[in-house]
């Protein structure tokens, strides 16, 4: 089953992220580059991407079926979304471990949702 592993920053988080030395930032992407291989390796992996600041998004409101495109950031939040990993794993038990792996884990800014199948039982 397919599940998203959601990595959320905050302006605590980017704080902390800033305050990082060279090398600690670089161990931090050492973290990202070992779990990517790890689900690589493991045949889990079915994307991972970063998100650009959601200052550079646009939003398409319909409005009498034409759309209009308005400048980001969208929702008055806090927590905004900086990446995610989408994988197929066996449990939601075994995405909850994947997910722990992040390194925003310790700072509670990962979500896991299992994906609904469009064409499946649930539809």
């Amino acid at each position: 089953m397919k599940y998203l592993i959601m990595i959320w920053h905050n302006p605590k988080s980017r704080e902390i992220w800033e305050s990082f030395s060279d090398a600690e930032r670089a161990e931090g992407w050492r973290a990202y580059a070992a779990l990517d291989e790890s689900l690589i390796a493991s045949g889990e992996m079915v994307i991972s991407e970063a998100l650009a600041d959601p200052s550079q998004g646009r939003r398409l409101p319909a409005t009498e079926g034409q759309s209009l495109a308005t400048d980001g950031p969208f929702p008055e939040a806090k927590e905004q979304l900086a990446g995610f990993y989408l994988v197929d794993c066996e449990s939601f038990e075994r995405a909850l471990e994947i997910a722990a792996q992040v390194p925003e884990a310790s700072l509670g800014l990962v979500e896991v949702r299992p994906v609904l199948a469009m064409n499946g039982p649930d539809m």
